[in-house]
């Protein structure tokens, strides 16, 4: 259904306000400082401080972006060469792989994407154990924990005037001063498994939630742009998990979600660039214990515009042909 109303929308952008780089190829290379945490907040009494932070030890990605008219391509991974990536004899190994791909028909926003994150570590051992020393004791760490996650977000701009693509992927460029509201609706299916002891366990989480967003572009002397947005959701959680030969428990939670970040690039007909700070966090109750995940990032890119090869446009236009809905 989601997709059949991609197919039928029916709308039209003013190109007085909104300058088009659809029919340029843009590649866009990307760095970026990425923190996926998991935090658990017990209720009842506990050891030392009452909230255990997960970590990832890969704390800065590379990306690369591929922009061509309705499509956009980002594959993402995490170098050992970059300082902070390479601290495993203390916090252990650690690995973060995303794959993603979005769309625009029209004023739909239809974003897909993969994403793997391996081994964890306890990043607060220092609120849990009051004469903990980093280079004498290290970090409790999880090697085996493992997140696999397929999923992805379903948006409408309302303000038909308003350009998404500015913002997202610098395929367009929006003249005047704008804002809208944007309402979304995200799904994702999540994997986690763990081996502690020999013993294996295996949750898996289906997650969806409505959320309403407010996006504004403020336009600077023609070529620079400054983007803050905010948006806030509430979404179901069901789960299902089994440890070892222990029977399947199947549980159901009502989430809290919370997004934003602020935006600011430079725009030229050829070069662009820029950075972003971006915020995720969401959030419920299990067991009378609070769990949180929290993504913080913050990316710099640099990209650079020109004419698409004969063969690209050619193949391009034959598959469109096929699929209206690029």
């Amino acid at each position: 259904m989601l997709f059949s109303c991609i197919f039928y929308a029916k709308c039209q952008t003013d190109t007085t306000l909104v300058k088009s780089y659809s029919d340029q190829v843009m590649i866009r290379l990307n760095l970026d400082t990425n923190i996926e945490k998991y935090i658990l907040s017990q209720g009842g009494k506990h050891i030392g401080n009452n909230k255990i932070d997960l970590s990832i030890n890969n704390k800065t990605r590379t990306s690369i972006s591929v922009d061509y008219r309705a499509i956009s391509a980002t594959l993402s991974f995490s170098p050992k060469f970059i300082p902070g990536n390479n601290e495993d004899d203390l916090k252990g190994k650690s690995s973060y792989t995303d794959l993603s791909f979005r769309f625009f028909p029209k004023r739909f926003i239809q974003t897909l994407y993969y994403k793997k994150v391996k081994g964890f570590y306890v990043e607060n051992m220092k609120d849990i154990i009051s004469d903990w020393q980093e280079a004498k004791d290290g970090y409790l760490q999880f090697p085996d924990l493992k997140v696999l996650s397929f999923g992805g977000t379903t948006s409408y701009v309302l303000n038909k005037n308003f350009s998404a693509k500015s913002i997202y992927t610098q395929s367009e460029w929006q003249k005047k001063s704008s804002g809208s509201w944007v309402p979304y609706l995200d799904y994702d299916v999540s994997f986690f498994t763990n081996t502690t002891n020999e013993v294996k366990s295996r949750e898996v989480q289906y997650k969806i939630g409505g959320n309403m967003g407010y996006f504004y572009n403020w336009i600077i002397k023609d070529k620079v742009n400054i983007a803050p947005y905010l948006s806030v959701g509430l979404g179901g959680q069901f789960s299902s998990s089994r440890e070892g030969n222990e029977p399947k428990e199947n549980e159901q939670f009502l989430t809290l979600r919370m997004d934003g970040g602020l935006h600011i690039g430079y725009n030229s007909e050829r070069f662009l660039f820029g950075g972003r700070m971006n915020f995720k966090t969401y959030t419920y109750q299990k067991n009378g214990e609070a769990v949180e995940n929290n993504n913080l990032y913050g990316l710099l890119y640099i990209g650079y515009r020109f004419a698409p090869p004969k063969v690209v446009k050619n193949t391009y236009d034959k598959i469109q042909k096929k699929i209206p809905l690029l």
